[in-house]
C-alpha cells in the first residue's frame, strides 16, 4: 500500500488480512473521543481508502476495547466560541458521511464499548456492523442541547422506524449491542470477546466475494441513504445552529461539571 496512512495520527492502520485494511480509531486515555484531529480524519480517510487499490474491504474499530466516547470537549468548546472553527467542522460532519456512503469498499464495524457522537456516525453508515452485548450506542446529541444531526436522521428511521428513532433520539436513551440487533440498528450482536474476530471473519468474506458485485451492490442500496439527504442536510445545518445558543454553551457545561442541564424552557421556534 502506499504511505499515504503516514499523514495521519488519531488513526491507527494495519492488514490483518490480505486485502483488508483495519482503521483503528485511537485517543489514548480519552475513551477514543472525536477530537478536532480525529474528526478531520474520519471525514476524509474514506477518499484514500477508496482510491488505494490494494485494498478489497475494511474493518474499523476503536483502540483499546472501547469504539468512541464521541465529541471532544475542547473541539466542541471552539465551535461554540469561534465561528471559523463551527463552520469547518461542520463541512467535516457533512462529508464524513458523505464519503463512507461513497466509499466503494466494504466497511465493517467491530463495536466494543461506548459508541456515541461521530465515532457513532462511522459505526452505524458501515455497510456491516458487529456490536458487543455490552456496547453501549448513544447518539449524544439532544444532552448536549444540539439537535440530532451528524448521521441519526439519514440512517436510524430507515433501520429501526421513525417512532423508535424518536424515543431514542428525543430522550437521548442509550442501548445495548443486543438491543440494538433486536431492534435492526446494527447487523449482529455476539459476546464481547468475540466483536473482534467476527467483525475480521466477514471484512475476509468480503475479500473473497466479486468486489464489482460487491461494490455495486453497495453503491445501489445505498441510494436509500442518498434519498434522505436533505433530511440529513437540514438535521446538520440545525445541529451547527444550535451550537451559537445557549443550550449548547449548558448542555456542555452540564457534561464538564457531571451535572444534569438546565436547558431554557422556551424555544425561539
Amino acid at each position: 500500500m502506499s504511505d499515504w496512512k503516514s499523514a495521519y495520527s488519531r488513526l491507527k492502520f494495519a492488514e490483518p488480512a490480505e486485502g483488508v485494511l483495519e482503521v483503528v480509531l485511537s485517543n489514548p486515555g480519552r475513551l477514543n473521543a472525536a477530537d478536532a484531529t480525529m474528526h478531520r480524519e474520519l471525514a476524509y480517510v474514506w477518499r484514500d481508502i477508496d482510491a488505494e487499490a490494494e485494498i478489497s474491504a475494511v474493518l474499523v474499530r476503536g483502540e483499546g476495547g472501547v469504539f468512541s466516547a464521541g465529541g471532544d470537549f475542547a473541539m466542541i468548546e471552539e465551535m461554540i466560541r469561534d465561528y471559523e472553527t463551527l463552520v469547518r467542522v461542520w463541512k467535516e460532519a457533512r462529508d464524513l458521511v458523505y464519503n463512507i456512503l461513497n466509499c466503494s469498499k466494504p466497511v465493517v464495524a467491530a463495536i466494543e464499548g461506548p459508541a456515541v457522537g461521530a465515532g457513532l456516525a462511522v459505526a452505524l453508515l458501515s455497510d456491516i456492523s458487529v456490536a458487543g452485548k455490552k456496547a453501549r450506542i448513544l447518539d449524544g446529541h439532544t444532552r448536549l442541547g444540539v439537535a440530532a444531526g451528524d448521521h441519526s436522521a439519514i440512517i436510524w428511521p430507515l433501520l429501526i422506524g421513525l417512532n423508535k428513532s424518536k424515543y431514542y433520539l428525543l430522550l437521548n436513551e442509550s442501548m445495548s449491542g443486543e438491543e440494538a440487533e433486536r431492534l435492526g440498528l446494527v447487523s449482529l450482536c455476539v459476546d464481547d470477546q468475540a466483536v473482534y474476530a467476527k467483525a475480521l471473519e466477514l471484512a475476509q468474506r468480503l475479500t473473497q466475494g466479486s468486489a464489482t458485485a460487491i461494490r455495486w451492490t453497495k453503491y445501489a442500496l445505498n441510494n436509500w441513504l442518498r434519498l434522505a439527504g436533505p433530511t440529513f442536510d437540514a438535521s446538520l445545518a440545525l445541529e451547527f445552529l444550535g451550537f451559537m445558543g445557549p443550550d449548547a454553551r449548558e448542555g456542555l457545561e452540564s457534561l464538564k461539571e457531571k451535572r444534569n442541564p438546565k436547558f431554557s424552557k422556551k424555544s425561539p421556534l
